[in-house]
């Protein structure tokens, strides 16, 4: 993976991604990858996610891998190893909801002794590091994977064994669309994949550039002094004081809160619009409206007992990267923001954490 890994020291540095091509053997678990789309990297091997757990609360369909971000935290060894996993529903019309119920996010973490990978860094290149590419069964665990979307899956076809699924659903797409022409001869359809799964990229990383956050804090500051001088006469009297002076119409045109908060948004990335990750473990993220802004009662807590904190966010920008555009309905959102526990507790397999969905109003557009 090309970039600057996310550097959970500083905890309010800004780190975005962004996808770009790469080998597929530079996005397989071994090399701990961030990657977008494809089969999930996965990095622990026991207790992976499955169904029912990764269907869809809406219409229960197996929802597919959208996303990983590998995210070790400095200085904690149960977290030497540690990455996000999320995964999304491909029903359109389940979007139309402005929460995050098609959508499911999980954390995986390692010590650096573990029982799945050598204590010392994998090898820059592909040789000598290996390749899980066409992986069917995970390592150590033996468990079996889907043929079509890389989680567990044990429904082998009925004709030739060969080939497991993780549900009928994906095992029907499979078989109409590829397996019923190959069942039972040596070809196993490689390209079960581009049924159903995202196209895959690396999520490369940098980190955002310190003026950017500067001149974003000088305008706010120039805002916020426009705001106050509209609350006060030319005297310097509450506004309260003067109402009947007051051009209540000139007043309804001035820029809404709602706005506001969207042309933040559109300033802060205006420098890298390409950026499809924003990464700030312990910060805030960057909303595109006012509204369906979380409060802190609405982030539940981890199992463990401690709070949850932000830690990245999914822009819009990904979006055209997914090859979802139709004319009709269509995957969509406005950011998708995960919090994680804040200590982010030990845990053996996959630990649900939280997403929350925010759409843009019906007047924004990027």
């Amino acid at each position: 993976m090309s970039g600057a890994k996310p550097n959970t020291e500083q905890e309010m540095e800004v780190i975005l991604g962004f996808v770009e091509e790469a080998e597929p053997w530079e996005l397989r678990s071994p090399q701990f990858p961030s990657k977008v789309g494809g089969k999930p990297a996965w990095l622990g091997y026991r207790d992976v996610p499955s169904l029912p757990g990764l269907e869809c609360d809406i219409c229960q369909l197996p929802m597919v891998f959208l996303l990983q971000v590998y995210a070790p935290i400095s200085g904690q060894e149960r977290s030497f190893h540690r990455a996000l996993f999320l995964f999304c529903c491909k029903t359109p019309e389940c979007y139309s909801r402005n929460d995050g119920s098609c959508m499911k996010v999980f954390r995986s973490q390692l010590p650096r002794v573990n029982d799945f990978y050598p204590f010392d860094p994998p090898p820059g290149d592909g040789e000598s590091s290996g390749s899980d590419h066409d992986q069917v069964v995970l390592p150590v665990t033996g468990v079996k994977l889907c043929w079509v979307c890389g989680c567990p899956g044990n429904k082998a076809c009925s004709r030739c064994h060969n080939i497991t699924y993780c549900s009928k659903h994906h095992q029907t797409l499979h078989w109409k669309h590829l397996h019923k022409k190959a069942c039972g001869s040596q070809e196993a359809s490689n390209d079960a994949a581009s049924l159903i799964l995202f196209p895959e990229f690396d999520l490369a990383t940098e980190p955002e550039a310190k003026d950017v956050e500067q001149e974003e804090d000088e305008v706010e500051e120039e805002e916020n002094a426009e705001v106050e001088g509209a609350l006060k006469t030319e005297s310097g009297a509450p506004l309260a004081d003067a109402l009947a002076e007051v051009d209540l119409d000139e007043m309804a045109t001035h820029e809404t809160q709602d706005n506001k908060v969207f042309q933040r948004f559109r300033r802060r990335t205006a420098a890298e619009p390409d950026q499809v990750l924003r990464y700030s473990r312990a910060g805030c993220p960057l909303w595109v409206s006012s509204q369906h802004v979380p409060s802190d009662h609405d982030i539940p807590s981890c199992t463990c007992g401690a709070k949850r904190s932000f830690e990245f966010q999914v822009m819009p920008q990904l979006l055209n990267s997914l090859r979802v555009d139709s004319t009709g309905a269509s995957i969509d959102w406005g950011t998708l923001a995960v919090y994680s526990c804040s200590v982010s507790c030990n845990t053996e397999g996959y630990c649900r954490e939280f997403l929350w969905k925010q759409d843009f109003s019906s007047e924004q557009q990027l």
